[in-house]
């Protein structure tokens, strides 16, 4: 296996991980921004308050998202089962 194989494989295995966790990410910080500005014009200071619609929002986007999270890495991990074979050589 030679080094651009090795750096390409890492390529695609972070672009992956950034494919699967920004869409969650993105939508838990801007429900975050939202109760944070909330919090700052009603001057509630509750520290747990942000935690409930965060966890709302990621079950919701896992289930909604979780099929083609999980297609992805079947897609991924089965090509990499695959090449084996050519990469060890």
């Amino acid at each position: 296996m030679h080094e651009t194989e090795v750096l390409e494989l890492a390529r695609r295995s972070i672009v992956l991980a950034l494919q699967l966790t920004m869409p969650i990410l993105i939508v838990t910080l801007i429900i975050g921004v939202i109760v944070s500005l909330f919090q700052a014009v009603t001057q509630i200071q509750e520290q747990t308050l942000t935690f409930v619609p965060k966890i709302l929002v990621f079950v919701i986007a896992i289930v909604f998202l979780g099929p083609w999270m999980l297609q992805s890495m079947v897609v991924f991990t089965s090509g990499l089962f695959n090449g084996l074979p050519r990469m060890i050589h």
